[in-house]
């Protein structure tokens, strides 16, 4: 095996099938089949529905993704997958198609973190991560801050969601004002022409009680209902609900205490590199204000180009070509989809 190994990575565990395939930090593909329409009628994803996208998409879509990079299977010199966590279904169609490629090719497997893949894909767009980093994910499943000293062995837990994620929010605030599903493109895209300073929304967790208690934790859940409520004083008093006001006020409040907390995490852990990932990382609001934060306190920050923030095969085939490099064992055959996975834990 070379020094750049070939490495393909295959993520199921939402509702996007991605396949990516990398050189060492290069990418040579990275192929995305969404089931995304299919969830929109629901409001949210639906895992079974999710699990039978990800059966028919398997096929097609790794064999773009080596058509796109020009290698044939035979070619690899590893298979990635993510392991946990994730929905259940989804990510046992994954570990399986990874199973079969790795004992049919005799090709070592590597299961991986979803999270720690999050933070890996930067390597393919900046180059060698920064050791030690800050990491914040944040998604519509998990809104993470990281301490990540290497992230193919040692990814740290600072502070999570204690309630709604993120991007759960916007899925629900979207919903409330009526613009569909995935919430957070649709937000971000009413926001711009709104006023963010037109509501003053809550900043969850940033009292002094709970910045005792909580100083790197999220919660979502109260900002989401005092908008609902303020909708429906609203529409109860007969007046029209301006919702690219509420957009960006919504935006603004939660972008805020995101930005805020990751920026005191990089201050009060003595890092100077700050890492976002995760599909929330391509909210045009987040980059700009991470942006203008990082600057004033010195600290580098690195977002991922939009396409590489929401869920794709690439990050795990980096994430997996990290582990080749750094010798770490591979996974066994038994390797389980865990749905509950610990960010702690980097591979299976």
């Amino acid at each position: 095996m070379s020094d750049e190994p070939l490495v393909l990575g295959l993520e199921t565990s939402c509702d996007e099938t991605g396949v990516g395939i990398v050189r060492g930090g290069t990418l040579l593909a990275d192929a995305v089949a969404s089931s995304v329409e299919q969830h929109a009628r629901f409001g949210g994803v639906v895992p079974e529905v999710a699990s039978r996208a990800h059966l028919e998409a398997m096929i097609p879509t790794l064999r773009r993704a080596c058509a796109d990079a020009g290698v044939t299977l035979n070619d690899l010199d590893a298979i990635a997958v993510t392991s946990g966590p994730g929905l259940s279904g989804a990510l046992m169609v994954g570990v399986a198609a990874a199973k079969a490629l790795a004992l049919a090719l005799g090709k070592p497997l590597y299961g991986v973190n979803h999270l720690a893949a999050h933070v890996a894909v930067d390597i393919l767009e900046h180059g060698p991560l920064p050791e030690p980093a800050i990491a914040m994910l944040v998604s519509g499943g998990h809104s993470s801050l990281l301490f990540v000293p290497d992230v193919s062995y040692d990814v740290q837990p600072l502070g999570r969601t204690i309630d709604d994620a993120a991007g759960e929010a916007f899925d629900k605030i979207a919903r409330l004002l009526g613009l569909g599903f995935p919430g957070g493109p649709l937000i971000d895209k009413a926001a711009r022409e709104g006023d963010p300073g037109a509501m003053r929304f809550p900043r969850g967790l940033t009292g002094s009680h709970d910045m005792r208690d909580h100083r790197y934790d999220f919660s979502f859940s109260g900002l989401k209902t005092a908008v609902a409520r303020w909708v429906e004083q609203r529409e109860a008093n007969g007046e029209s609900v301006p919702v690219n006001d509420v957009s960006a006020s919504f935006q603004e409040a939660v972008v805020d205490v995101l930005t805020r907390k990751a920026v005191l995490a990089c201050k009060e852990n003595g890092v100077g590199h700050l890492l976002i990932g995760g599909g929330v990382a391509a909210n045009s609001r987040l980059r700009v204000m991470a942006e203008e934060r990082c600057a004033a306190e010195g600290i580098v920050l690195r977002v991922p180009r939009p396409k590489l923030c929401t869920d794709n095969g690439a990050m795990v085939a980096a994430l997996g070509a990290r582990m080749v490099q750094t010798g770490r064992t591979p996974s066994d055959l038994t390797l389980p989809a865990d749905s509950s996975m610990p960010v702690t834990l980097v591979q299976a």
